[in-house]
Parts: structure tokens; sequence; C-alpha cells
């Protein structure tokens, strides 16, 4: 068994080597609880980042490669931003997604990432709160000292503390994610629901690589999108079928969604475009499109699916098929404990080892999915759909861009 695999992340700055040594690790991880063998090393032929894959699984031996589609260099981009420029940014999401009625909608599927939407904009307005409190004790300690007009100058040493605790707290979000999530939400927002052209064009890339692919030797070309990376593959998938480019392919071509966060951008007025793919990816008879989430994951809209919930189920949709992982099943209840509360490190349990597997060979398996002997479809596709789905459409911008 011959695999290709491409892994579309969600919006991240980080370099993909993290990706690798995520999969080194929790690969080994998932291995020894299962009692199969992995193995990863260096990419085969150099080229783009990826790595190759080893694998003894369920007493098979499957080769795979995985690529990991970069488009960080675009979020870095868009991250780089003054203080000011994210507090702007902050206003404008807030106005598009009021204005336009897609958070209450939103509100509708899931509260936990509407919350998550609504955590940076709280961040940043505690922030200047703090900030606003310097410049008043500065004033007003001055004042205690000095009449008016001299006691301005407390009012600015103030100002100056305040914008030092402004800087602080952007050093250090790697433990807030203000920022970092602010910037998330306000890059769909930027062009209400848009695809931003920098991103365009790399999906056309992303096009090119895949459609290479399937006429490679793999037996299977898997896709797999996470977070806000499973739009970015509907819309590539999309790209593809338009073009008459998957129709008599070789390999059998997969595509699973992970912790998608989908209508975040399909509920927004200009996505017409992703709405668009949604419905043809949705009727595909030659791909298998998996969506997999969990009830504890914050961050994504678990169990909504993601074609019905935008309005875009039309005759002949047959996917997505959705999943549940729910982790207080997955995970053993210690390790459900100490994660329950890292809202952002559940978020990529997905692509994790679960220790609450032992000896159960009939829940998901982000590894034995990658570099197992059976495609997608073979594995799950017979699975029946989670009964906690939620398909009835909220979407008040269903139109579609032809």
């Amino acid at each position: 068994m011959r695999r290709q695999v491409f892994y579309l992340p969600g919006y991240d700055p980080f370099h993909p080597r993290r990706y690798r040594e995520l999969y080194r690790t929790e690969s080994a991880a998932q291995a020894s609880i299962l009692n199969y063998q992995v193995q990863v090393s260096a990419r085969r032929g150099g080229g783009r980042y990826g790595w190759h894959v080893a694998s003894r699984i369920e007493g098979c031996e499957v080769e795979t490669d995985v690529e990991v589609l970069v488009w960080h260099d675009i979020v870095k981009d868009s991250m780089d931003r003054s203080i000011l420029a994210t507090y702007l940014q902050m206003l404008r999401t807030a106005w598009v997604y009021l204005s336009t009625g897609a958070l209450f909608r939103l509100m509708r599927l899931r509260k936990g990432p509407v919350i998550a939407a609504l955590y940076p904009v709280g961040g940043l307005l505690a922030q200047a709160a703090l900030a606003l409190a310097l410049v008043w004790l500065g004033a007003a300690l001055a004042g205690l000292v000095v009449p008016p007009p001299w006691s301005w100058g407390g009012a600015l040493l103030g100002a100056g503390a305040g914008a030092a605790l402004l800087a602080w707290f952007r050093r250090q979000d790697g433990r807030f994610f203000v920022h970092y999530l602010m910037h998330d939400y306000g890059y769909s927002a930027q062009h209400r629901g848009a695809t931003p052209p920098a991103l365009e064009a790399r999906l056309a890339e992303f096009a090119r690589i895949i459609d290479a692919a399937l006429d490679g030797e793999a037996d299977e070309v898997l896709v797999v999108g996470h977070s806000s990376g499973a739009h970015l593959a509907v819309s590539i998938l999309a790209d593809l079928d338009r073009a008459g480019r998957l129709q008599g392919r070789g390999p059998v071509l997969s595509f699973l969604s992970l912790g998608q966060v989908v209508p975040m951008v399909s509920f927004l007025p200009e996505a017409g475009r992703l709405r668009a793919d949604l419905s043809r990816v949705s009727k595909l008879d030659m791909v298998t499109w998996i969506d997999v989430t969990a009830p504890g994951d914050g961050c994504a809209f678990a169990l909504c699916d993601p074609v019905r919930v935008s309005g875009r189920a039309v005759p002949g949709t047959r996917w997505p098929l959705v999943l549940s992982c729910a982790f207080t099943r997955t995970l053993r209840p210690e390790t459900w404990a100490k994660l329950r509360w890292r809202f952002f490190r559940l978020h990529f349990q997905y692509l994790c080892a679960f220790d609450g597997l032992e000896g159960r060979f009939d829940e998901y398996d982000y590894f034995r999915i990658t570099a197992g002997p059976l495609t997608l479809g073979d594995r799950l596709g017979a699975r029946a759909p989670s009964k906690s789905r939620k398909e009835t459409p909220v979407n008040g911008f269903p139109e579609a861009t032809p």
C-alpha cells in the first residue's frame, strides 16, 4: 500500500517542521498503545516540505509520503501589524460579524467557537483598560505632588507605562493568544468571507501539486484539512473538479476534515465562492469526505455539517460523513481531566495519540488513517453519522457564486 498525504494546516504562522515533530512523537505514542510500528524519516527526493512514513499496521506494510501545503508565510505577513492596527482590525472584524448577523447565527450552532472568537476582543479590551488605568494613575499621583498644568507630566509618564504594558502583552502573546486569534478571525473577515488574493494564488498552486500526485503511483491520495485548512481544502478540490481533473484518475482520492471552522467563513456575505465549493464537493462520487470533530473541542464547530448548516445542501448531496471522536471516550479520564481546559491544545488533539484506545480498533486514529493499509473510505466510510450532528441551515447568506 502506497499513500500520498497532503496536510493543509489552519491559520498558523510557525514553520511546518513542527508538524513533522508532532507526527513523529505522537505516532510513536499511538503505536505503543495499539501495538503497531511506525517509522518517520526525511522526505524522499527533497523538494517541498514533508516526511516519509514506513509502517506495519494490521499486519500490512505501508509506505506513506506526507507533504505540508505551506501557507505560513501568508499568515505571518497578515500578522505583521502594529498594536494600533490590531485594535482597528478588532473594530472592523466585530463590525462585520455583528452588522451581517453572522455572529448571532453562529451562536445557534455552537457557543464554544463563538466564545473563542469573542475571547480576543475581550482580551484586547482588557489590555487597553489596564493601559488606560496606568495613564490615570500617573496623572493622579502627579496631581498629589504638583498642581496642573505640571501634573500633565505624570499623565505622560503613565501613557509611556501603558504603551510599554501593551507591548509586553504582545510579546507574551504565546501565553495569551489574544493577538494571534484576533489576526485569525480578522483574516477571514477582512474581505467579508471572500478569499484574499494572495491565498487564492496559493490555492491554485496547491491544486497543481495535488493534480500531479493523482498521476503518480500512490494507491490513495489523502487530503487532510485541519481547522481553517478544512475550508481551503474544499476550495482546492472544487477547483480540480471544475477543471475536469478528478474524472478517471488512478489513485483513490480521499478528504479528511478535522476540527473544521467552516461556518466562520461560509456565514459571511462575500463567501459565495466557498459556498459554491461546498455544494460541488458534497456531490462528488469520486471523493470520500469524512468530517471528524469532537464536542470537547471548543474551537471547532463540532458535529455541525458544514454543507447543510451553510444552506448548501442540494440534490445529490452525499458528503460529508460527520463523525465524532469524543474526547471523553477516546482519552483516558486522567488525560481528559488534564487537557479539558487547554482549549488550544485540544484543537490539535486530532493530530495526536489517543490513550483511551488501548485494545480498541473501532475508533478514530489519525495514524492508522494516514499510515494504515485501508483507504479512508474503507476504514470509516461505512460508519453511521453521529446522531448528535447538526444539519439545520441557519446561514443568512446561502447564495453561491458560480
